[in-house]
C-alpha cells in the first residue's frame, strides 16, 4: 500500500516544459491537474519561464488544465491561472484529498483519466494516487525553464520514498 502511494505512474527526468505531451494523449489522459511552485514556476518567482508557457499553451489547446496549490497566495497562483485562462485552487493541503475531489468533480472525468503533475512525492504524488490519478514527477524547473540542478528537497523525498518501499529508481 505505501509503495503504490509514494510511486508515480510516470518518474519524468525533465521538468514540465520538457515533458511529451504525446504520452500522456496517448495513455488516455483527458485533463491536466498540475502544481505550481516548482513545478511551473522557479523558486521566489512569479513568472513562468517561456518554455513552460508555451508548453501549457499548446496543452490547453488539447486539455483542460486545472492549477492546483498548497500555496495559499491567491495573487501568486492567480496570476499564473489568468495570464493562461485556467481555473485554480489555492492552499489546497495536498497531500489531503479534499480539494483535488472538488477538481475532479468539476472536470466531469473519471480520475484515471486526468494527470496529476508535480514536482513533490510527498504532496503531489500521494494526493494523486490516493485518488487513482495518473501520476506524474517532473523535475523543479530553474528561472531558464532547465531541470534544477541540484535539488536537494525532491532528492532528499526521492530517498526517503525509496527507503519506504517505492519503486522510484
Amino acid at each position: 500500500m505505501l509503495r503504490q502511494l509514494l510511486t508515480p505512474d510516470w518518474l519524468a527526468t525533465t521538468t514540465l516544459a520538457q515533458l511529451p505531451l504525446e504520452q500522456l494523449l496517448d495513455h488516455g489522459i483527458r485533463a491536466l491537474v498540475l502544481d505550481v511552485d516548482r513545478t511551473l514556476l522557479p523558486r521566489r518567482h512569479t513568472s513562468m519561464p517561456p518554455s513552460a508557457e508555451q508548453w501549457l499553451r499548446h496543452a490547453l489547446l488539447q486539455l483542460p488544465i486545472h492549477l492546483l496549490s498548497n500555496n495559499p497566495s491567491r495573487h501568486r497562483i492567480g496570476s499564473v491561472a489568468d495570464q493562461l485562462g485556467v481555473a485554480y485552487t489555492t492552499s489546497a493541503g495536498k497531500p489531503r484529498r479534499s480539494a483535488l475531489r472538488r477538481v475532479l468533480n468539476e472536470l466531469g472525468l473519471p480520475p484515471s483519466q486526468v494527470a496529476l503533475v508535480g514536482d513533490r512525492i510527498f504532496t503531489d504524488v500521494i494526493a494523486g494516487n490516493r485518488l487513482g490519478l495518473y501520476t506524474v514527477l517532473v523535475k523543479p524547473i530553474d528561472p531558464d525553464g532547465q531541470p534544477c540542478p541540484h535539488d536537494r528537497l525532491q532528492n532528499l523525498e526521492l530517498r526517503l520514498a525509496r527507503w519506504m518501499g517505492s519503486g522510484t529508481h
